[in-house]
């Protein structure tokens, strides 16, 4: 069932089951926000396993594909839209890690994937050493720590 995210009151509706269900709600909080504000989109998730297997697919392929990545947490939402010709998909993980790719349907240049930490979350033992994370402040989400990289890849989901 599509779950509208409500970015001023925000819940842990789907993501229960993870460790830190509040900051990682916290953080799809945050990203709700932002696609409200800045493309007035409305940010609507779907359970991983069932209807958004699809977006579960095409993420985890790229990170194969890319960087050799196969990650062992549970994927329990997901999000795939469109806007200005650039697909966007998000993985929200049990373990609080969530991973989005950019897609530019246009230019290649303009293609990346990002990697966020929730408040309180280790480090995933694949992503151990291969990345930098900055760290950034949230309203919402407490301490957000992300890192990204640049696709080079075709990918049609």
């Amino acid at each position: 069932m599509p779950y509208v995210v409500d970015f001023g009151e925000v819940s842990t509706q789907g993501l229960e089951t993870s460790p830190v269900a509040g900051a990682l709600a916290g953080l799809r909080a945050n990203e709700a926000r932002y696609y409200m504000n800045k493309h007035r989109h409305a940010f609507t998730t779907v359970p991983a396993q069932t209807d958004g297997r699809r977006t579960l697919d095409y993420v985890s392929r790229v990170l194969r594909e890319e960087r050799g990545i196969a990650l062992s947490a549970t994927a329990l939402e997901t999000a795939m839209f469109e806007l200005e010709n650039t697909r966007i998909a998000y993985v929200f993980y049990e373990d609080g890690l969530v991973v989005n790719v950019m897609y530019a349907l246009d230019n290649p240049k303009q293609r990346a994937v990002g990697l966020k930490l929730s408040d309180g979350m280790e480090v995933p033992a694949e992503l151990e050493g291969r990345f930098k994370f900055a760290r950034q402040k949230s309203r919402l989400a407490g301490t957000i720590r992300g890192s990204f990289f640049l696709v080079k890849g075709e990918y049609a989901p």
